[in-house]
């Protein structure tokens, strides 16, 4: 599915000539306009607003995503990283950094466990 997916980017950079812009620097530049405008969607709302979005914010979260999530796979592309590996590992070695004992229901950063068990 990610691979057919990659295909269709792929593709559709191709088409528009769209590669000579596509520089690791110009990609994760372009993550984070979009990470801001998907952010900005829920900039003034309350927490519980945050959870039920009317239908056009659902649907402009859903378009930014989409965006950011494009541009993710364009730069790991790119770079030659398989996301998905790539997420695999991480997951792995954020279990060694954030033990279950130390880090059930609280918000710290692993750096802050001292003394917690």
């Amino acid at each position: 599915m990610l691979e057919k997916l990659l295909s269709e980017i792929r593709e559709f950079n191709d088409e528009r000539d769209w590669a000579k812009f596509h520089s690791p620097k110009n990609l994760a530049t372009s993550i984070l306009i979009e990470a801001a405008e998907l952010a900005e969607i829920f900039q003034w709302l309350t927490e519980e607003e945050s959870q039920t979005l009317e239908d056009r914010a659902m649907i402009n979260a859903e378009e930014e995503i989409a965006d950011v999530f494009i541009y993710l796979l364009n730069l790991a592309d790119k770079l030659g990283i398989d996301p998905v590996e790539a997420s695999h590992r991480k997951i792995l070695k954020n279990g060694k950094k954030y033990p279950i004992n130390s880090s059930r229901g609280n918000r710290l950063k692993y750096t802050e466990f001292e003394g917690i068990n």
